[in-house]
């Protein structure tokens, strides 16, 4: 009985030697995410009421789908873009951590005007980008296409859901 003893020690104190061995060198792996066309969007400049870009666009409406967005992925066509839908209208701010590649950040009212927007967000940076006023959605494109478009506070967005 007493060699029973020594051995189920022997291999609990093994077992215990193994749960604490250094695991730094392992990579978390994560998987590409891919686009999903879930609606489309269209922006649109209030100066002429007229469409300056139509969009394929994701949405994110739910916890994990609004703290996750475009990280993960590679990149994103510029014919598409993710819509963020929040409960309530309230200052929001987004940041680029697991963010791959550059983007333009648009935050937009409950009547879907844009209040402001945050130009070229690096990739991977973790500083805090704040709309200039309360916004109930965000739009993310890729970087450059606000400065394309020509637009600005004060236009709108109209977008479906398919």
């Amino acid at each position: 009985m007493k060699k029973y003893w020594i051995l189920a020690a022997s291999i609990s104190i093994m077992g215990s030697f193994q749960a604490c061995k250094d695991n730094s060198n392992k990579q978390n792996l994560t998987q590409e995410v891919f686009f999903t066309k879930e609606g489309e969007l269209s922006l649109i400049r209030a100066a002429n009421d007229s469409v300056v870009v139509k969009l394929d666009i994701e949405i994110a409406d739910n916890d994990y789908e609004t703290q996750t967005g475009l990280m993960y992925r590679k990149s994103m066509q510029d014919n598409r873009g993710m819509l963020f839908i929040f409960p309530n209208e309230q200052v929001r701010a987004f940041y680029m951590k697991n963010t791959e590649f550059a983007l333009d950040i648009i935050f937009l009212d409950t009547e879907q005007k844009i209040v402001s927007i945050q130009q070229n967000a690096k990739p991977l940076d973790p500083t805090s980008l704040p709309s200039d006023g309360p916004a109930k959605y965000v739009l993310e494109v890729n970087a450059g296409l606000i400065e394309q478009w020509g637009i600005g506070p004060g236009d709108r967005m109209e977008f479906q859901k398919n």
